[in-house]
């Protein structure tokens, strides 16, 4: 179903994994995407495969520092000049961490919250206004399971979510009035280049937690995402959905 035909979006992180499967999942629904990656090369990379998909997508990459807000705001202010307007901001981009606490700098902790807060308030400090002056818009965060149960390590990557977690119930709140919905999708367990790099013994322990019995695939969480972007969730903000497979509240 083209249920997002005629939308115009945004992903940042699109490049692999989740990102890049709500990038495709988007285009599929008949959105046009702007993905952001790391690097130029990166993105084009991305651009390169979906178009070997189906060249008739449409689909560029971008690649501003997204921890600079000035970068950011003028990268989004040039899509918005291009297609007229945003109607959708995916704020994917992320970085997880598992060092112990005592091993942790600052420079460290820094980082993850520079990529994992700062980009998200920067992303959406970006599109805010436009979206208000059409009194339309949809802001979807990348949170994470570990937003609701933490994890053994890594204490700046569970802290970067539940700040995540926070400014989505807070900006649907303030938004709401201009017909602005802000929701976060946290996803369990999922595989992608991060989880296919731990070994069997803590990813089995992990699965065999999950009612499902299987980890979560990109386009699971995916899906969440084009539901939550579309008309068909015109009724729902300021929520965390967990994509996770998990039986309990």
């Amino acid at each position: 179903m083209l249920i997002l035909k005629d939308k115009i979006a945004i992903v940042t992180g699109g490049t692999r994994g989740i990102g890049y499967a709500i990038v495709k999942g988007f285009l599929q629904c008949g959105a046009t995407v702007v993905l952001c990656g790391s690097r130029q090369e990166t993105a084009d990379k991305a651009v390169s495969s979906l178009k070997a998909e189906n060249a008739a997508w449409p689909v560029e990459g971008i690649c501003p520092d997204l921890a600079d807000y000035d970068a950011v705001k003028a990268a989004f202010d040039a899509v918005e000049a291009k297609y007229g307007r945003i109607d959708v901001l995916v704020n994917n981009a992320g970085v997880s961490a598992s060092e112990p606490f005592t091993s942790y700098t600052t420079e460290m902790f820094q980082k993850t919250m520079d990529l994992n807060v700062t980009a998200v308030f920067n992303c959406t400090r970006a599109v805010v206004d436009g979206m208000k002056a059409r009194h339309s818009g949809v802001i979807l965060n990348t949170s994470s399971m570990v937003s609701k149960y933490a994890q053994p390590a890594g204490v700046a990557y569970p802290t970067s979510k539940f700040a995540v977690n926070g400014m989505t119930l807070a900006l649907a709140r303030e938004l709401a009035g201009d017909n602005i919905r802000v929701n976060a999708v946290a996803p369990g367990i999922t595989r992608t280049d991060m989880v296919a790099a731990l070994p069997e013994k803590v990813i089995e322990p992990l699965i065999a937690q999950i009612p499902l019995r299987r980890m979560g695939e990109p386009e699971d969480i995916a899906n969440a995402f084009i539901f939550l972007a579309s008309d068909m969730a015109g009724y729902i903000t300021g929520q965390v959905l967990g994509v996770d497979g998990l039986a309990r509240s």
